[in-house]
């Protein structure tokens, strides 16, 4: 009997894995605010990560007791799923290392990821990961996945260079930084809906973005949309931020964005049964050009159906049983 592939191993097997990240990065900084988030991550499940912000989260002069809190709440027993990262400070604020030797040592080897804002270009990521990566060592932690906010002129200068650094798994956009950076040279509006969408200085850096990430197998993660009351508005920038710009995560900054998020970037149930139904086809035929409902499909083609299954398993949709059992065995039971 012949062995079925499995889709990696058939369509993938040339490429190095892309990080599987779940496509809402909520963030939080206050104490209620995370520990209401992780009370509603273990509710809903790992469809979402949590970034503890020690960064804007911090209030001055308290940045040490902040960064041991996030510390504290990313190794405890709240952290159910181990899908709990932190933003530490700038490269070059005099809080950085105190943030990252604090995190690392308290829990290093419970954090998802450590976020890196607003380098100045990819010189300093070089620099912040040297720093990260040293500080992991000194403490015996495995090293940790890292990310970037793009929100200077240099870090979006230098985004393709960031996103083919090999320990940087994801790319955020920061836009709010973004646009203060400008100097009062791109209006307001530009932050909001929908000028976010439709500035071009904007339009431009977030393309960008997405572009860089995908070329280098990377996440890009969207940025924030501040109208947290109106999920209708909300959803539609999210799908467009899916759907047009080629992002596959996004953040959320209040709880009441995190499932409207997941509904916007998750795939139709029709989309779902499609591509479950070619796929196992294409693996029947040991994945050789297929006939599929009148079209004539390849490897190429399968490849972006398989991504389909993906992100619906990322945000929590049903997949057909057969679909299920062939290709996700470890989610069953």
């Amino acid at each position: 009997m012949t062995t079925l592939l499995h889709p990696h191993a058939a369509l993938f097997s040339h490429e190095a894995p892309r990080p599987t990240l779940p496509v809402v990065d909520h963030y939080c900084g206050v104490e209620a605010r995370m520990r209401k988030s992780l009370a509603l991550q273990a509710e809903l499940g790992p469809v979402f990560d949590i970034t503890l912000d020690a960064e804007d989260g911090a209030p001055v002069g308290g940045e040490a007791e902040h960064a041991l809190l996030i510390a504290e709440l990313a190794a405890s027993a709240a952290n159910r799923f181990g899908r709990v990262g932190a933003r530490a400070h700038p490269w070059g604020h005099p809080a950085f290392e105190a943030d990252v030797d604090t995190l690392i040592a308290k829990a290093g080897s419970r954090l998802a990821y450590l976020m890196i804002p607003k380098p100045d270009g990819a010189d300093d990521v070089e620099r912040a990961v040297a720093a990260i990566d040293a500080a992991c060592e000194r403490h015996g932690q495995p090293k940790l996945p890292l990310q970037v906010l793009i929100e200077t002129h240099g870090a979006l200068r230098d985004v393709f260079r960031i996103a083919a650094h090999p320990r940087i798994e994801s790319l955020s956009f920061g836009l709010m930084d973004f646009v203060s950076a400008h100097g009062g040279a791109i209006p307001k509006t530009a932050m909001e809906l929908p000028g976010q969408f439709e500035h071009p200085l904007v339009v431009r850096a977030k393309l960008e973005i997405a572009a860089a990430a995908h070329a280098y197998g990377k996440t890009p993660s969207h940025c924030v949309v501040t109208e947290f009351r109106d999920a209708e508005r909300l959803s539609a920038a999210a799908r467009r931020a899916a759907r047009e710009f080629g992002y596959t995560r996004m953040w959320s900054i209040h709880p009441d964005q995190i499932r409207p998020i997941i509904e916007a970037f998750a795939p139709a149930a029709d989309e779902i049964v499609e591509a479950a139904d070619l796929l196992l086809a294409a693996q029947a035929a040991h994945w050789a050009p297929t006939s599929f409902r009148d079209r004539l499909h390849d490897r190429a083609s399968y490849r972006y159906f398989w991504t389909v299954l993906e992100r619906a398993q990322r945000t929590g949709r049903e997949l057909p049983a057969d679909a299920r059992r062939a290709f996700f065995p470890a989610s069953i039971g």
